[in-house]
């Protein structure tokens, strides 16, 4: 798990940590210092604590303007035990909220397990998103954190998609890619 890293082909267009609107803004970060693990497993130092212990991050690209981010996820969602829905909701998606950021896309293709907890922080912050015309996606999750996601009916509050190809576009594009089908889906 250590070599993999967060996608960084979008790195000369944002980094987080030179963003002062940023959660994780100022950060530094070593490429030879591993002190993160999930599953005792190190992983890659670029990924973001955010409180979780076993589940990490990066933010990969933010635009202000169209009001959406996109988030790379790494390791375990635990929300039984950790609630990290609560930690991701209170101490990152609502200081992105706080700057006008409503259409979330989380890449989720790295988060090996899901564990399901309470519905209550899905149905506060679809009910945040869409009282401003937003909408949250996880890209690409593995089918059997999918099912379990299913299971609990977040599907509801958080639409599931699969696109294995997303590396290719660019941020806007993507973006634009993911609220057209959304719109579509809605039309």
């Amino acid at each position: 798990m250590h070599d993999i890293e967060p996608f960084f082909n979008w790195r000369h267009l944002y980094t987080a940590e030179d963003d002062v609107r940023s959660p994780f803004y100022g950060r530094t970060y070593s490429e030879f210092e591993f002190s993160q693990t999930v599953y005792n497993y190190y992983i890659h130092p670029q990924w973001d604590e955010f409180g979780s212990r076993t589940l990490y991050m990066k933010i990969l690209y933010v635009d202000y303007e169209q009001q959406f981010a996109i988030i790379e996820l790494i390791g375990e969602w635990n929300d039984a035990i950790e609630n990290d829905i609560m930690t991701l909701k209170r101490d990152i998606v609502d200081k992105l909220e706080a700057d006008g950021i409503f259409k979330y896309i989380f890449i989720a293709e790295n988060v090996l397990n899901y564990h399901s907890g309470d519905k209550d922080y899905y149905q506060e912050w679809f009910d945040e998103v869409t009282d401003e015309s937003g909408w949250i996606v996880l890209l690409n999750m593995p089918q059997a954190s999918q099912q379990d996601f299913r299971k609990r009916k977040l599907h509801y509050f958080i639409e599931l998609m699969e696109l294995p190809d997303w590396r290719v576009y660019k941020p806007e594009h993507l973006f634009r890619l993911i609220d057209d089908k959304i719109n579509q889906r809605l039309d």
